[in-house]
């Protein structure tokens, strides 16, 4: 089993950057590939940003191409998304996303392909 616990979100200003922190413990990240999805009030769960198991294919929404980056520190054994200009639009709860058996290059981009989740972390930009 993994357990994936992520970073406390906040309130940040449109425009502004935050990073949020994904740490595993139970397994390690660098055998697993991993993503963030994000959930709106009155949304469906969305894909945000995916990593491969390799770590060198990445992938994101359109929506936060160019201003978000997903990252990974095998020694941490943490998953990092990194956001830019940030717009009210991307106020959310934030979750992580691990699962393992996979090929080194592939991106998963749909929710039921992972087996693992964190337990969300709200991010709010003010406009």
């Amino acid at each position: 089993q993994m357990q994936l616990v992520e970073s406390r979100g906040g309130l940040v200003q449109a425009g502004g950057s935050l990073r949020l922190s994904c740490a595993a413990s139970g397994r390690t990240l660098s055998s697993h590939a991993s993503g963030w999805f994000r959930q709106a009030p009155g949304k469906e769960r969305e894909f945000v940003a995916a990593i491969s198991w390799s770590g060198r294919g990445t992938d994101y929404a359109d929506s936060v191409k160019g201003r978000f980056t997903i990252s990974r520190d095998s020694a941490k054994n943490t998953v990092y998304l990194q956001m830019n200009s940030l717009k009210p639009e991307d106020t959310a709860v934030y979750y992580c996303a691990a699962r393992g058996g996979v090929l080194l290059s592939r991106i998963y981009y749909a929710a039921n392909d992972y087996a693992y989740w964190g337990q969300g972390t709200q991010v709010t930009v003010s406009s």
